[in-house]
């Protein structure tokens, strides 16, 4: 099996997560005989390569792996074909299709099916519909609702969270996390403390209290690691993932798209580096370089917190460090220093390359960021957030009408401008609602009326916003993003309400203080305790605000609808302000920006006659 030693390294041991959901699904795998090849739903390839490498697959005896596409078969010689799949109605049509088609053809092969995380009847009814059902030599459920992306953070993989609960009304999602959370009790002990903010919070707690009375009681004799949980849905703060991120992460997600803990790069763009190492394995493939992003490379988990722009002199030290301890090898006079020097040459060799890698990553930032439209559109964020000036019609956004930007990028100033300015005026209303709809399409009616239940395009509404920034403190000024002080450096002077709340809950004294506040944002307040074991002593500390500091907390803060990278870097900054009282695990239904947060809600362009065939 792959070592993956980052797993292990921080408070919790993740990596135990991992090798559970590994070990469902291997021995899924081996309950298919003969050689098999795997055709994947795509969207199930990132996650699973988080838990199980091609490597290990291949002792199980998959020769080949494909993507599920219509009319194409899935495989041209193996015995066994696996169909690893969401629970997703449309998918099932294109199984169906490729096994009509190798059917057609006289193949003699076995099928089987395997739903991640759940089997629908739904699912069921399509494959009966469809005439394949029978077809299948097994029907699996893999149960896996969590994914170790690094050492303090995990994904839940739930791309569709916010708009299933927010407008179809759909909470299949929490379900998911409800579960995902008593699995995680399984591994670490009973939270004895829930806290949350939102419906879907109320939801998530409701569902999880009720499972631990119901299923067995696997974890109660095992020590709570957590001292507590904290539920946040995300329209509790629909600002900050509309924002620019400005830490090192965010802007690589936000300009080149982190899928998965890596991100991929023209490799031409790397021609003087060659091979890898450890934390960041490289792949070519089709001219790509994939960099994985994660704790194993100790360079990366330096950066990836820091505001952009503290990056640079960072980096400039790193390398004057480096050049110092090559140079001791003309030092090295005795056998013994010789011996001494060859024996660190491996690691500074690996850091010298993972320098290079990041100073070249670096640069592709810095060459995005210095362009002109970069600049205007975090100036206006800027004044959005200050609520400067957000009640007209903004001239950089009519710019952006006026060029045809894409339009996410577009709709995510809109509404940036909209919750801060807590609803348009009937005239910006009407004006930003007609051009979009003459500039992009008739069919984004429905994508106006999908944000307005969002809650992300509407009239003006109770001015909420200027109240819960000054009493929460979120925009802050003179921000020193090189030795940052708050964790407003996020976003250059802004701090997510999320982080702040999550602040809050680890002082007592200002959670009290904020009961009139809390009832201005969205959903209910949660605060819920579940009984230890007798058995189980209680460790000091674990409830607050009445609990005390005597040993370091652990909390988990589970996001509901998704959470941005610079909500993460805000968490671990606030540990490390905390003074080693505080640390923290952060869980999401989805890692986003922006832009992949309102793509979940823009209507699709209609399909051509040829697409609907």
């Amino acid at each position: 099996m792959a070592v993956a030693s980052h797993l292990s390294s921080g408070r919790i041991d993740v990596s135990m997560i991992r090798d559970a959901a590994r070990r469902f699904f291997l021995d899924l795998l081996d309950k298919c005989e003969g050689t098999k090849a795997l055709a994947w739903d795509q969207s199930m390839t990132g996650p699973f390569g988080l838990i199980a490498e091609y490597s290990v697959l291949k002792e199980r005896g998959v020769t080949k792996m494909t993507i599920i596409q219509q009319n194409t078969p899935p495989a041209d010689t193996e015995q066994h074909v696996i169909f690893l799949v969401g629970p997703k109605v449309d998918v099932m049509q294109h199984i169906a299709d490729c096994i009509l088609s190798e059917e057609r053809r006289a193949r003699g092969r076995d099928y089987s099916i395997i739903f991640v995380p759940r089997r629908t009847l739904l699912c069921d009814r399509k494959l009966e519909e469809l005439g394949v059902k029978g077809s299948f030599t097994n029907i699996f459920e893999c149960p896996i609702d969590v994914y170790p992306v690094d050492s303090d953070v995990l994904s839940m993989e739930l791309p569709l969270a916010f708009r299933e609960c927010y407008l179809e009304g759909d909470l299949t999602s929490m379900y998911y996390v409800a579960r995902s959370l008593i699995f995680l009790q399984s591994l670490y002990g009973i939270i004895p403390r829930i806290y949350g903010k939102g419906q879907c919070a109320r939801q998530v707690a409701d569902i999880m209290l009720r499972m631990r009375k119901e299923i067995a009681r696997d974890c109660e004799m095992v020590a709570p690691e957590f001292d507590s949980v904290i539920l946040l849905d995300r329209n509790v703060d629909l600002l900050s993932p509309l924002l620019t991120q400005l830490t090192y992460e965010g802007l690589l997600d936000e300009l080149f798209g982190i899928q998965n803990a890596s991100i991929k790069f023209s490799a031409d763009k790397f021609s003087d580096q060659s091979g890898g190492r450890g934390g960041q394995p490289q792949q070519q493939e089709s001219s790509m370089k994939t960099i994985k992003l994660n704790s194993s490379d100790d360079l990366y988990a330096e950066i990836r917190d820091l505001n952009f722009y503290a990056v640079g002199p960072l980096l400039n030290r790193k390398a004057k460090h480096i050049r110092e301890a090559f140079e001791e090898r003309h030092g090295a006079k005795t056998v013994g220093q010789i011996k001494q020097f060859v024996s660190k040459l491996p690691h500074i060799q690996g850091a010298r390359l993972s320098l290079s890698t990041y100073t070249t990553v670096t640069a592709l930032l810095k060459e995005k960021i210095e362009a002109s439209e970069f600049i205007d559109r975090v100036s206006m964020e800027q004044d959005v957030f200050r609520a400067a000036d957000v009640d007209r019609i903004h001239p950089f956004v009519e710019q952006l009408l006026n060029q045809h930007a894409p339009l996410a990028d577009v709709l995510r100033l809109i509404c940036a401008q909209c919750t801060a300015s807590n609803g348009f005026k009937q005239k910006v209303y009407d004006f930003y609602r007609r051009e979009i709809i003459q500039t992009y399409g008739f069919e984004h009616v429905r994508t106006l009326e999908r944000l307005e239940e969002a809650g992300l395009f509407r009239l003006h509404g109770p001015k909420v916003y200027n109240t819960i920034r000054k009493t929460m403190r979120l925009t802050v000024e003179d921000i020193n993003e090189q030795n940052p002080d708050d964790l407003s450096y996020v976003h250059s002077g802004y701090a997510p309400l999320t982080a702040r709340l999550v602040q809050c809950l680890t002082k007592p004294e200002k959670w009290r203080g904020l009961e009139e506040m809390l009832k201005l944002v969205p959903g209910p307040t949660i605060d819920e305790r579940q009984k230890l074991h007798p058995g189980i002593e209680k460790r000091q500390g674990i409830s607050p605000p009445s609990g005390t500091y005597d040993n370091p907390r652990l909390i988990l803060v589970v996001f509901l609808g998704g959470c941005t990278f610079a909500e993460i870097s805000a968490l671990r900054f606030l540990a490390q302000q905390e003074e080693g009282q505080t640390d923290f695990v952060i869980a999401t239904t989805k890692l986003l920006n922006g832009k992949t947060l309102l793509e979940t809600l823009i209507e699709p362009p209609p399909k051509s006659p040829m697409e609907t065939r």
